[in-house]
């Protein structure tokens, strides 16, 4: 009997040796080839702007080229069916900003937010612009919701497409003054927003990284911001709290995720990258120029991402089911 327990006693020291041995090998040669960075939007937008310039900057650290690929559709839920189902080895990344909203508003996703991914790090975040064109009849923030309280069927809301931020944010708009205008889904953000600056809709809620250079550039009307303190970029600006619609609190930010699985070195070895990237005072630069905030430092762990994921579905989840707005 004892030379039976010391023989599988024996063989369990060894099983750990090599489990050992083959982790530790793992960390030193991780990452030994390119690494895949999906894109749920268009090249172009937002998201894939920021997925470039820390993409590179990453891929210094890292020692490997970090491949941007876009795969946009359906708010973002087709790319992140696709890195859900990629082979959790840290070579498949996602960067993501819709993913909490997406996962409350559908109901036929092939895969569960909470637990197909390993959030390793949150990158910057901002608010949402409420904006007209320059015909719209509104002085400032105050009387434009009087306009809308009084005469909100009359007027005209684009938004990127059922489930997106701008969609959401006209939702809570809506909610908080009871008002009930004309919501005008298009394909893109850019889209809404030309056909806002052309006349042709009154209105939209769009995020500051799309809105500001219009408003720089006297194209649009900026009337409230979604944060809770004003943009030191347009500080005449008041926020929906200052204004009585606490409510409306909505912001872009962005993540990085990985599949399910993937070893926890990959995790810390790629958490580490991107902490160097964002460190980078161009990247810094970059992301003050498009109205977003970086998160501070102590809130760019795995951890305290997994955190912030989950209160945001929690607070999307609540909000989506107030507002009967799933969708198939």
């Amino acid at each position: 009997m004892k030379k039976y327990l010391y023989t599988v006693m024996k063989g369990v020291c060894a099983l750990s040796i090599s489990v050992l041995a083959v982790s530790g090998a793992y960390a030193q040669d991780y990452p030994s080839r390119p690494i895949n960075l999906i894109v749920p939007f268009p090249a172009g937008s937002a998201t894939d702007t920021v997925a470039r310039l820390i993409g590179g900057k990453m891929a210094d650290d890292l020692g490997q080229t970090v491949v941007v690929e876009n795969i946009p559709g359906a708010s973002g839920t087709i790319a992140a069916a696709r890195a859900a189902r990629a082979k959790p080895d840290g070579y498949t990344i996602m960067i993501h900003t819709t993913i909490a909203l997406s996962a409350v508003l559908y109901s036929n996703l092939s895969y569960d937010t909470a637990t197909a991914f390993e959030p390793f790090g949150l990158v910057n975040t901002g608010p949402y612009v409420i904006a007209a064109n320059l015909d719209y009849p509104a002085k400032d923030a105050r009387e434009l919701i009087a306009t809308l309280k009084q005469n909100g069927n009359k007027v005209t809301v684009s938004n990127a497409g059922v489930g997106t931020g701008s969609h959401l944010c006209a939702i809570m708009l809506t909610r908080a003054i009871g008002a009930e205008p004309t919501l005008v889904p298009y394909k893109s953000t850019n889209l809404a927003l030309q056909d806002v600056m052309a006349g042709h809709v009154d209105m939209l809620c769009d995020q500051t990284t799309n809105a500001f250079p219009h408003l720089k550039a006297g194209k649009i009307k900026g009337y409230a911001i979604t944060s809770p303190q004003r943009h030191q970029s347009f500080p005449d600006i008041p926020t929906t709290r200052e204004l009585g619609i606490p409510d409306v609190d909505i912001a872009v930010w962005h993540g990085l995720y990985a599949p399910k699985e993937t070893p926890a070195e990959a995790i810390d070895r790629l958490n580490r990258a991107l902490q160097v990237a964002l460190g980078d005072a161009e990247v810094q630069q970059r992301l003050d120029t498009m109205g977003t905030y970086l998160f501070p430092a102590d809130q760019r762990s795995p951890a305290a991402h997994a955190k912030h994921l989950a209160n945001e579905l929690e607070r999307f989840g609540k909000l989506v089911k107030e507002a009967n707005l799933k969708l198939n």
